[in-house]
């Protein structure tokens, strides 16, 4: 099995979670879209982030949905399980409960009232007393938290976090940031770590790649482009890397668009037979026929993209 460590690299697949009409959790598809990830290749997976919608999930249920999809991987692939949280009691207690499950780490991101960078540096001296030895990813995701993180306090809290093994790099734009810590990666001014990049979906991932980022932990309706794009970029096919990813470019476009871009992911999903249906726990959005007209299209023309690479 890949290890989740400072040298992971290639694709942590940011998963769904997959409901059935009635709003209850669909475990039978849970199975079908861990299998399903797994054929396309990926490094790993995230469960339980906010494409996941974890924040609607009662406690139990969190811990059901992880077991699920840990006894269905069955080791074949680390998982990372989303743990962050405003308070640290709820947090110890699922890192904990997942741990025992088999989980390879946890993802944790900064509470939204976090505010200066004081703050969120106590914040994190927090997470490390919290976690102890348990391995664990930097959550960079401003859009989502409101939490505005700077290159330096970054590297800070990654100087003080010996068992932070990643940074999941989400911040838009944020290619400089991400050449800021690659140098001090080069510099030894910190320890190395895997940089996996989450920015919309992959939308930046060719020019994250060449920056140096070490592959994607995000998700896509079709996360074989994510594989693709990372391999061919690992034996330095750089200019065939981008050509893959351009032929997926715009419904990639598409399913980044605020509110309704879950609802894009999981029809096509749903479509593809990969989950049974396509339900977003409420509240959530819902597609309108102009919406699927349009999906359908861009999938039209992206079979045809494909076909000539």
């Amino acid at each position: 099995m890949n290890e989740f460590n400072r040298q992971s690299s290639g694709v942590y697949l940011i998963a769904v979670t997959p409901f059935h009409l009635d709003g209850s959790l669909d475990l039978e598809s849970a199975d079908t879209m861990v299998d399903f990830y797994l054929k396309c290749g990926v490094t790993g997976l995230t469960i339980l982030g906010i494409m996941g919608e974890a924040p609607k999930l009662t406690a139990n249920e969190s811990k059901v949905f992880v077991k699920r999809v840990l006894d269905r991987v069955a080791g074949k692939v680390p998982v990372v399980v989303g743990a962050s949280s405003n308070g640290f009691a709820a947090m110890k207690e699922l890192t904990l409960s997942v741990m025992e499950m088999g989980a390879a780490g946890v993802m944790i991101a900064p509470p939204s009232n976090l505010r200066t960078d004081d703050q969120i540096l106590a914040y994190f001296d927090g997470v490390n007393t919290v976690l102890d030895t348990t391995p664990w990813c930097l959550q960079d995701h401003p859009v989502s938290t409101g939490v505005q993180m700077s290159a330096s306090v970054i590297l800070n809290i990654l100087k003080k976090s010996p068992y932070c093994v990643m940074l999941k790099h989400e911040d838009c734009p944020g290619l400089n940031k991400l050449s800021i810590i690659k140098k001090a990666i080069s510099n030894h001014d910190i320890e190395g770590i895997s940089i996996l990049t989450g920015n919309g979906g992959g939308l930046f991932l060719t020019e994250e790649m060449i920056r140096g980022a070490d592959g994607a932990m995000t998700g896509f309706a079709y996360p074989e482009m994510m594989v693709d794009v990372c391999r061919l970029f690992s034996e330095n096919k750089i200019e065939q890397a981008c050509d893959v990813f351009d032929a997926y470019l715009p419904l990639a476009k598409y399913e980044q668009q605020n509110n309704i871009g879950l609802a894009v992911r999981k029809y096509i999903m749903a479509k593809r037979g990969v989950i049974a249906s396509a339900a977003i726990r409420a509240p959530g959005p819902k597609l309108s026929p102009a919406d699927i007209a349009d999906i359908e299209r861009l999938i039209t023309r992206q079979e045809k993209r494909l076909k000539e690479l």
